[in-house]
């Protein structure tokens, strides 16, 4: 086989390649074999037919047709390896010749990866917001703390926010009961803002055995843009009753034996919440400013494929228009370049990737696709991802490189330390308790009514 290579632009190359008839003999077995086993012919089994048969009855042709479908893209494969080019993306095939006996020939153009030279990519520097604590925060979180000690306790009044509402729902589009908005003796705390859009608005100040509505507009789904009325009946009000805040109550919700030693382990815990925080804002706004670096052209054959398979038929609530798309296409422009930079860091790097790596990688990513991390694995197995899902391992451990050696402050100036994100945290005091515990403390305050 010869092939040759013509660069069409930085991102796109064209192979002409030649294969000798010869190097199709396997080709023409197959394709023989194949055509044998699909027909029936008198006085021949289905499999044992002749090739002279086969030429006689379907025409040589049809032979051919079936040899180029075969040999054209473990032709196109073997060039591409042969070059050492980094062809990404479907190529572009075209037959330009076929010659019974003697060569068969085409052309394939596909993008490629472009030659770039890689910035100075340790030693970015980076600032990210402030990271305080403030004693309110603090009181906050120790509140929340309290609440889950809390008794609840009917009241006839009207609710008010931090109420524990039972409610009553009923959705309706005209006169039209819809079932996918109705339910019954729903628990829900006033002023959380979880419940439908509006909900809080609506039911705010209502009393036991009370009735209101509210107009509920979905913004995707059958019913999307079209507003629906929805019936709420608050069916019981109960006031939670916090625990004094005192050391009796310390040891109660937790290992330590004072109100003070309480405080003062939220507030660390909080002040590693907000470097948590600072670690993914510093994480994102390194990798925009690392490809900031550098300009790369980006083959627009992917990108143009990659837009149009967005937008596919199949995919629920991708609305074509020029917004969307334009997004979707910023998104995918972002992504390749990405790929780009952190793969010649990762060579560079000299990074690989364990089993404990992938292992973990996978656990991560499973639940985004409603499977358990072994089916999800099986999943990749079957499909041929696996070398994928190995690769997007590899570039967030570049990443990690770059944002290990970035130069991170925050807003005023201070430096920013991540590293102390690698030390271990006690389990948060509520994962603690009991469930049985805490329904114990809920029950007691509905039979105290």
């Amino acid at each position: 086989m010869k092939h040759d290579v013509e660069t069409l632009s930085p991102t796109r190359v064209k192979f002409t390649i030649e294969v000798p008839f010869d190097e199709l003999q396997g080709a023409m077995d197959a394709a023989y074999k194949r055509i044998s086993s699909q027909v029936t012919i008198p006085g021949f089994r289905k499999g044992k037919v002749p090739a002279r048969v086969i030429d006689q009855r379907f025409g040589r042709g049809a032979v051919l047709e079936e040899v180029v479908n075969d040999a054209v893209p473990m032709a196109y494969e073997s060039a591409v390896r042969e070059s050492g080019i980094a062809a990404i993306g479907r190529p572009d095939i075209e037959v330009t010749d076929i010659v019974d006996g003697e060569q068969l020939s085409f052309t394939a153009e596909v993008d490629v990866r472009p030659e770039f030279d890689l910035p100075e990519y340790k030693g970015i520097p980076v600032s990210v917001e402030d990271a305080s604590v403030s004693d309110d925060d603090v009181a906050a979180e120790v509140d929340r703390l309290r609440s889950m000690f809390g008794t609840l306790t009917l009241v006839e009044r009207a609710s008010v926010d931090g109420d524990v509402l039972l409610v009553d729902l009923a959705g309706f589009d005209g006169d039209e009961a819809l079932d996918d908005l109705s339910a019954s003796s729903l628990s829900y705390e006033l002023g959380t803002d979880g419940m439908l859009p509006g909900f809080d608005d609506a039911v705010r100040g209502a009393e036991p055995g009370e009735t209101r509505e509210f107009i509920f507009t979905p913004e995707v789904g059958e019913f999307d843009g079209k507003p629906l009325r929805v019936e709420v009946t608050v069916t019981g009000v109960r006031e939670r009753t916090l625990p004094e805040l005192d050391d009796s109550f310390a040891q109660l919700a937790s290992e330590f034996d004072t109100v003070d030693e309480l405080k003062d382990d939220q507030r660390r815990r909080l002040e590693r919440i907000a470097l948590l925080q600072q670690g993914v804002e510093a994480r994102g706004t390194l990798h925009e400013a690392l490809l900031d670096l550098v300009d790369i052209p980006l083959p627009e054959g992917v990108i143009a494929q990659e837009i149009d398979d967005h937008f596919a038929e199949g995919h629920e609530g991708h609305t074509d228009d020029d917004e969307h798309r334009a997004e979707v296409e910023k998104q995918a422009r972002f992504a390749m370049k990405s790929q780009f930079i952190l793969d010649r860091i990762a060579d560079t790097e000299e990074l690989s990737v364990s089993e404990g790596e992938l292992s973990a990688w996978l656990v991560q990513q499973a639940p985004r696709y409603g499977m358990p991390p072994q089916e999800f694995a099986d999943m990749l197995v079957r499909a041929g991802q696996v070398p994928l899902a190995v690769a997007d391992v590899r570039r967030g451990k570049a990443l990690q490189v770059v944002l290990e050696n970035a130069v991170i402050t925050d807003a005023s100036g201070n430096p920013v330390d991540l590293s102390v994100l690698d030390a271990p945290l006690e389990p948060p005091v509520e994962e603690e308790l009991a469930e049985d515990e805490i329904e114990d403390e809920s029950t007691e305050g509905e039979s105290d009514d």
